[in-house]
C-alpha cells in the first residue's frame, strides 16, 4: 500500500516539478524557510575577513554537497556575487533557481556531464573578474567527502584562490540521502568557517597536483568533523555515492 501511494505521488508530482514556474515557487518557499532559520538563529562566522576581502575578487568557494543550506544567506549578507555550478537534473535546476535568489547565477554541468563546458565557462567568468565561483567538489552524486579535481583545475588555470567553506549547527536534521544533507532548524547555534585562500601553482606536475588535492580534501574533512564535534553531531560517512546509497536501501528493504 505504501509503495503504491509513493508511486502515485511520484507520478503526479514529477511532471509538475519539471515546470519552471513550479520550480520558482518551490525555490521561493525554500528561500523563505532558509531566511527564517537564519534570522531566528545565533550565528558565528570565522574567517569573515577573508570573505570581505574576496567578495569582489575572483575566488573559488568550495563546500561539501551536504553543507550548502546556511552558506547561502551568509554569503548573501556579505554582498557576494558570482556563479554556482549546478546539475542539469531537475533537482539541480531547482537549486539553481534557489541560488539565484541569493545572488548566484548558474553554470550548468558537472564532472560527469558537461564537465568541459563547465570548465570553459567557469574559467572565462573568473578571468573576466565576474565574481566568485561556488561549487561542491563531491557533487552531484559523490562519493561523499571526496574532493574531485574540478576546483583545482579552475584555480590552476585562472590563478584564483580556493577558499574551503563549511557550516554546522546545534539543532540539525540530516536528510536520508547519500550526502546526509544538513538542514539547520530554527533557533539553532550556527557556525560558519571560511578557510585561508589556497593558490594552485600552474606548473604543478601530476604527483604535486594529486598531493595538493589530497591535502585540501583532508583539510575539508577535518574542518567538517571538528565543527560537527562541537555540537555532538553524528559522523557523516565518506565514500558513499548516490547510486550505492540507493542500492543499499533497496537491498535492506528486501531483508
Amino acid at each position: 500500500m505504501k509503495k503504491t501511494f509513493r508511486k502515485i505521488w511520484k507520478t503526479f508530482w514529477e511532471p509538475i516539478l519539471k515546470l519552471p514556474v513550479m520550480q520558482w515557487v518551490v525555490a521561493l518557499l525554500m528561500a523563505t524557510a532558509i531566511w527564517f532559520v537564519y534570522y531566528t538563529s545565533w550565528k558565528k562566522t570565522k574567517g569573515g575577513k577573508i570573505l570581505r576581502e574576496y567578495r569582489r575578487k575572483p575566488a573559488i568557494f568550495i563546500f561539501w554537497h551536504g553543507r550548502s543550506m546556511m552558506l547561502s544567506p551568509i554569503v548573501r549578507r556579505y554582498g557576494i556575487r558570482g556563479y554556482a555550478v549546478a546539475s542539469r537534473h531537475r533537482d539541480g535546476r531547482m537549486m539553481a533557481k534557489l541560488q539565484r535568489l541569493f545572488g548566484l547565477k548558474p553554470i550548468y554541468g558537472s564532472t560527469s556531464e558537461g564537465g568541459i563546458s563547465v570548465l570553459r565557462q567557469g574559467v572565462k567568468k573568473l578571468r573576466n573578474g565576474g565574481g566568485v565561483l561556488c561549487m561542491s567538489p563531491d557533487g552531484p552524486g559523490g562519493p561523499s567527502l571526496r574532493l574531485q579535481d574540478g576546483a583545482l583545475y579552475f584555480a590552476k588555470m585562472t590563478g584564483a584562490p580556493i577558499i574551503p567553506v563549511c557550516y554546522s549547527c546545534s539543532r540539525a536534521w540530516f536528510q536520508d540521502r547519500w550526502d546526509k544533507y544538513l538542514v539547520a532548524k530554527p533557533f539553532s547555534k550556527i557556525t560558519c568557517e571560511f578557510g585561508k585562500p589556497i593558490f594552485i601553482n600552474q606548473k604543478l606536475d601530476k604527483k604535486e597536483f594529486e598531493d595538493t588535492r589530497k591535502n585540501l580534501e583532508d583539510f575539508m574533512v577535518n574542518q567538517l568533523r571538528r565543527m560537527d564535534a562541537e555540537f555532538n553531531l553524528k559522523k557523516v560517512e565518506q565514500d558513499l555515492s548516490a547510486g550505492e546509497y540507493k542500492k543499499n536501501k533497496r537491498e535492506n528493504k528486501k531483508k
